[in-house]
């Protein structure tokens, strides 16, 4: 897998157009989900485990019972946006859709 390409804010907040409800701050691009349980919202994160190892991505992921909070940056090259943060970010949104639409 290549290596993480850091973005610059500019190139990070055109990147977000595509991504509705994802914000850029604190040098990380973040989106809460809302779900019906904790059980709900366990299961997503669970689902989206095998994919994370498959990205080397582990983004902060925060459980507020029906909430699911994800925080993406890379901590290995100072926790900086990068351009597989969008992959992540897009894979979530498609899971979480995909989910919805079940």
């Amino acid at each position: 897998m290549d290596k993480p390409v850091i973005l610059t804010e500019e190139e990070i907040r055109e990147k977000l157009k595509a991504l509705p409800g994802w914000e850029f701050a604190n040098d990380k691009i973040s989106k809460q989900y809302e779900f019906k349980d904790f059980l709900d919202s366990f299961g997503f994160v669970s689902g989206l485990v095998s994919f994370f190892e498959s990205m080397d991505h582990h983004p902060d992921i925060h459980i507020f019972y029906s909430k699911v909070l994800f925080e993406l940056q890379r901590f290995d090259i100072g926790g900086k946006v990068t351009d597989r943060d969008f992959i992540v970010a897009t894979e979530i949104e498609r899971q979480f859709n995909e989910r919805k639409n079940v």
